[in-house]
C-alpha cells in the first residue's frame, strides 16, 4: 500500500511538471487556433464528447439546486414525492452513473495525457520537487522514529510503574500512566512535525517557502499519527501497563497494527495522493484513485469483520455476563449480536459517501467517527473511574463508629444508588454526544437555547435538592443515634426518650419525603398549588371515611403524651399481654410469652396496664396445713427472703420483705401473703427464685404444704353395674409415711416386714372387740394407733 501511494505521488509530480511546462510556451494567435482545434478534436471523440456533456449536465443540476435553495419557502414538494425505496434506488443509479462517468473521464484523460509529447516535461522541475517532497517525508518519519526510540525507556518505566501498583487502585494508576505516555507520544509527534516543517522551509526547496505538497504531507502526517496515538492508548501492543482495554498481547498487537495500517492507507491516500492528482493531473484520475482506495478499504473491512465476528461476539457476551449493571448487560448482548452488521453498514456508508459527496460528507463522517469513539471511550473510562472511586465501602474511624454505630452502614447503603445515578447520567451524556456528533440531534445548539439552559438548570437544582435532603437526613438520624447510644451523651437513655426519639425520627422522615417531593415537583415546573388543595380535600374525605384511623392516631398521641407505653415495656393492652417491641403513632406491636407478635390499634385500647413503671411487687400466697404453726412458718418465710436477698437478685430488691399475715383460711390450707418490692421487670424472676427457696426451707423444717387429693370413681352402666377395675389388695398394713408396708423401700424396711410376717406365722392373730364393736387383732390395733389420719378422718 505504501509503495502504491509513493507511485501515485511520483506520477502526479510528473504530470504536474507537464502542466507547468505547457503554459511556459510562447503562444500568440496560434494559441487561439490550437484551442479551437483542440475543441474540435474533443467533440469528434465520442467518449470525450459524452464526458463533456455529462459535465455540463452536472453543472446544470448544481445550478438548479442553488436556485432552489435561494427560492427557499417558495419551493414546495408535490404530493407525488418519491418514496424512500425510490429515493434509495435513485441514489444507487446516480452512484453507478457517476462511477461510470468517472471511469470514462479518467480513461479519456489518461489517453489525452499519453498523446502529449513527453519531451515537454520539465524534468529538472520534476526532479527538484520529487527530491524535496521525498526528503521531507524521509526526514519527518526518521525524526519521528528516532524520538520514539529515545522515549522508549520512559514508556517502559511508566508501564512498569502501572503494573507494580495493580493491587492499589489499578484503574487510576493505569489511567495516570496512559495520560503520561500520551503526553510524551503527542510531544514526539509534535516535535517530528515541527522538525519536518522547519526542514521543508529552510533546508529543502526555496528558502523560507514551503511547498503545497510538503504542506499537505505534513498535515496528513499530523492527523494520522494523532489517530495512531489514540489507538496506542487503547491497544498498546508493546507496553501492557499502558493499555486501557484489557486484552491479551496478541489481540492488542493485531488490532493496533490493523487499525494503524488502515489509518495510514486511507489518510495518506485521501489527504495527500488524491489532492495531488486532482491539482496536477486531472480530477477524473483523482476520483478513480479515491474509488480504488475506498474499494480496497471496503474489501479489507469485510474480510476483517468476517474473521473476527464470532471471536468478538463471544468476548462481548463474556463481558455482559460479568457486568453488574442490567442496562450495560443488555447493551453488550445486543452489541455482541449486531456489531458486525453495524461495522459493515458503517464501511458501506463510508464508501458510498466518499464517491458521492467526498468534499463535504467524508470529512464530516471522519469527524463524527472520532467524536463517537472519544465519547464512548471517555464515558466507559469515566464510569470505571467512578466505580473505583466511590464503589468501595466507606470506613469511618473507630471513635466515630462508636458514637454513631449506624452511620457507616447508612452511608454505604447510598453507594449503589449513587453509582446507578452517575452511570445513568454518563450514559445519557454519551448518547447525547454521539447523536450530536452525527447531527441526528443538534444537542450543542439546543443546549445553547433558553429551553436547553432551563433544562440543565432544573436537572442541577433537582440533584442538589436530593443531595441536600439526603445530607440533612443523615445528619438528623446520626444525631438521634448519638442520643440513643449509651456509650455517648448522658449514658443509657430512658425508655421514654427512646420511644419519643424513634417517633420523632419517623415523623421527620415522612415530613422530609413529602417536602422534598413537593419541592422537586415545583422545580421541574409542576404547579403544586392544585396538588396541595386536592390533598386537603382528600385528607378531609379520608378523615370522614377513616374515623377509626383518626381515632387510632388521636388516642396514640395522648398515650404518648401521658407516657403510658414505651418500647421494651411489658404491658397489657387490648387484651394482649407481652413486651412492646414497636410503637407508632397509630398502633403498638406486642410480643407475648409464646413469641406471637400482635399489632394492637390504639382505638381498641381502653386500658393500658404497664408492668414496668418505677417499681413492681412480687405478691405470693403460701399455704400451710392447719396443724402447722403460723409463726413458725413466717420465720422460715423471712429466712428464705434473707437467702434471696444475699444472692444475685439482691440489687434488684428495693425494700425488705412485707409479710401481711394470714390472708385466708381456705378449705385445706392456711394462706400467708408475702410482698417483695423489686425493680420494674424483675418481679417475675425474683418471684420464681423466692418460690424455690420457700419450698426448700419448708421441706427442711417439716412444714407441710397441703395439696389436693383425688378420689377415683369408676362409674356405673345402665343396669347399675360398675365396670371392672384393676384393684390390688395390700396384704400388709401401711407405715406412717404412707408407703405400703408390703412393698418396703429400704433393706431395714424389708427386714422389719419379714419379722412381722414370721411373727404372724408363729402366733395366730388374737382378735378382740373395739369400742365400736369391731373385732381386730393386737397388731392391727397397734398400726391404727400409729397411723396419721387423713383430712377425711380415715
Amino acid at each position: 500500500m505504501s509503495a502504491l501511494m509513493m507511485l501515485l505521488m511520483v506520477l502526479s509530480l510528473g504530470f504536474s511538471s507537464l502542466s507547468h511546462a505547457a503554459p511556459a510556451e510562447d503562444g500568440s494567435g496560434d494559441g487561439a487556433t490550437s484551442s479551437y482545434e483542440s475543441l474540435a478534436t474533443l467533440l469528434e471523440d465520442p467518449s470525450q464528447r459524452e464526458a463533456l456533456i455529462e459535465g455540463l449536465r452536472q453543472l446544470d443540476s448544481k445550478a438548479s439546486e442553488q436556485a432552489v435553495e435561494m427560492a427557499g419557502e417558495d419551493v414546495t414538494l408535490s404530493e407525488d414525492s418519491p418514496s424512500l425505496s425510490r429515493q434509495l434506488a435513485a441514489i444507487s443509479q446516480d452512484l453507478v452513473a457517476d462511477l461510470s462517468a468517472t471511469l470514462d473521464r479518467m480513461l479519456g484523460t489518461l489517453d489525452g495525457l499519453a498523446n502529449e509529447d513527453a519531451d515537454e516535461i520539465d524534468w529538472s522541475r520534476f526532479t527538484s520537487e520529487a527530491v524535496s517532497l521525498g526528503l521531507v517525508v524521509i526526514s519527518t518519519i526518521a525524526l519521528f522514529l528516532v524520538l520514539r526510540r529515545l522515549a522508549k525507556p520512559l514508556f517502559s518505566r511508566v508501564s512498569q510503574w502501572s503494573l507494580d501498583g495493580q493491587h492499589r487502585s489499578p484503574l487510576l494508576r493505569t489511567l495516570l500512566a496512559v495520560l503520561v505516555a500520551a503526553v510524551v507520544d503527542i510531544a514526539v509527534i509534535g516535535l517530528a512535525f515541527l522538525g519536518g516543517y522547519l526542514l521543508a522551509i529552510f533546508a529543502y526547496g526555496e528558502q523560507g517557502v514551503i511547498g503545497q505538497r510538503e504542506s499537505m504531507f505534513l498535515n496528513a502526517y499530523l492527523v494520522i499519527e494523532l489517530f495512531k496515538a489514540l489507538m496506542r492508548m487503547l491497544f498498546s501492543s508493546g507496553y501492557k501497563g499502558l493499555r486501557l482495554l484489557p486484552m491479551p498481547d496478541e489481540v492488542a498487537r493485531y488490532w493496533n497494527r490493523s487499525l494503524a495500517m488502515l489509518a495510514g492507507f486511507i489518510g495518506y491516500g485521501i489527504l495527500v495522493v488524491v489532492p495531488m492528482i486532482n491539482n496536477n493531473l486531472a480530477p477524473a484520475v483523482g476520483s478513480f484513485v479515491n474509488l480504488l482506495i475506498m474499494a480496497i478499504t471496503l474489501v479489507w473491512a469485510i474480510v476483517v469483520i468476517s474473521r473476527n465476528r464470532i471471536i468478538l461476539r463471544d468476548r462481548l457476551l463474556t463481558q455482559a455476563r460479568e457486568a453488574n449493571n442490567a442496562i450495560i448487560t443488555v447493551c453488550l448482548r445486543i452489541l455482541a449480536r449486531t456489531w458486525h452488521l453495524i461495522a459493515l453498514a458503517y464501511f458501506a456508508t463510508l464508501f458510498i459517501i466518499s464517491q458521492t459527496t467526498p468534499e463535504e460528507a467524508l470529512p464530516f463522517m471522519m469527524g463524527a467517527t472520532l467524536k463517537t469513539l472519544l465519547a464512548i471511550g471517555g464515558g466507559a473510562l469515566l464510569s470505571r473511574v467512578v466505580t473505583q472511586l466511590i464503589g468501595k465501602r466507606i470506613q469511618i474511624s473507630d471513635k466515630l463508629r462508636g458514637q454513631l454505630p449506624l452511620l457507616e452502614k447508612r452511608l454505604n447503603s447510598y453507594i449503589p444508588t449513587a453509582l446507578r445515578i452517575m452511570r445513568a447520567i454518563i450514559l445519557i451524556v454519551v448518547v447525547g454526544m454521539v447523536l450530536n456528533a452525527w447531527h441526528i440531534v443538534a444537542l450543542g445548539e439546543w443546549l445553547a437555547t433558553d429551553a436547553g439552559a432551563l433544562l440543565l438548570s432544573r436537572i442541577f437544582h433537582v440533584l442538589f435538592i436530593l443531595a441536600f435532603a439526603i445530607a440533612v437526613w443523615v445528619g438528623i438520624a446520626s444525631l438521634i443515634e448519638h442520643k440513643l447510644n449509651p456509650d455517648t451523651g448522658k449514658g443509657k437513655p430512658s425508655s421514654r426518650v427512646e420511644t419519643l426519639l424513634a417517633l420523632f425520627r419517623n415523623a421527620i422522615a415522612i415530613a422530609m419525603i413529602v417536602f422534598t417531593a413537593m419541592i422537586v415537583l415545583s422545580e421541574i415546573g409542576i404547579d403544586i398549588a392544585p396538588l396541595l388543595a386536592g390533598a386537603g380535600v382528600l385528607g378531609l374525605a379520608i378523615g370522614f371515611g377513616a374515623q377509626k384511623m383518626v381515632q387510632d392516631i388521636i388516642t396514640g398521641v395522648f398515650i404518648q403524651l401521658e407516657n403510658a407505653i414505651n418500647t421494651g415495656d411489658v404491658v397489657s393492652a387490648g387484651g394482649v399481654t407481652g413486651t412492646a417491641e414497636r410503637l407508632t403513632i397509630r398502633s403498638v406491636g406486642i410480643r407475648d410469652l409464646s413469641g406471637t407478635f400482635h399489632i394492637v390499634p390504639f382505638s381498641s385500647v381502653d386500658t393500658v396496664s404497664n408492668y414496668m413503671r418505677d417499681f413492681a411487687y412480687h405478691v405470693g400466697e403460701y399455704g400451710i396445713s392447719y396443724r402447722e404453726n403460723v409463726d413458725h412458718a413466717i420465720v422460715h418465710l423471712r429466712a428464705a427472703f434473707d437467702e434471696l436477698e444475699a444472692g444475685s437478685y439482691g440489687p434488684e430488691i428495693l425494700e425488705p420483705v412485707t409479710i401481711a399475715g394470714v390472708s385466708a383460711l381456705a378449705d385445706s390450707s392456711v394462706n400467708i401473703r408475702v410482698m417483695i418490692k423489686t425493680s420494674p421487670g424483675n418481679q417475675w424472676a425474683i418471684g420464681r427464685e423466692y418460690n424455690k427457696l420457700v419450698k426448700q426451707h419448708f421441706d427442711a423444717a417439716g412444714i407441710e404444704i397441703p395439696f389436693p387429693h383425688m378420689t377415683m370413681y369408676f362409674g356405673q352402666d345402665k343396669d347399675g353395674g360398675a365396670p371392672p377395675a384393676n384393684v390390688r389388695t395390700m396384704q400388709a398394713p401401711f407405715v406412717i409415711d404412707g408407703s405400703a408396708a408390703g412393698q418396703p423401700k429400704t433393706p431395714e424396711q424389708r427386714e422389719a416386714a419379714a419379722k412381722v410376717a414370721k411373727r404372724r406365722e408363729e402366733n395366730p392373730l388374737t382378735r378382740h372387740a373395739t369400742e365400736d364393736g369391731e373385732v381386730v387383732d393386737a397388731e392391727e390395733q397397734r398400726i391404727r394407733q400409729t397411723t396419721q389420719p387423713d383430712a377425711d378422718g380415715d
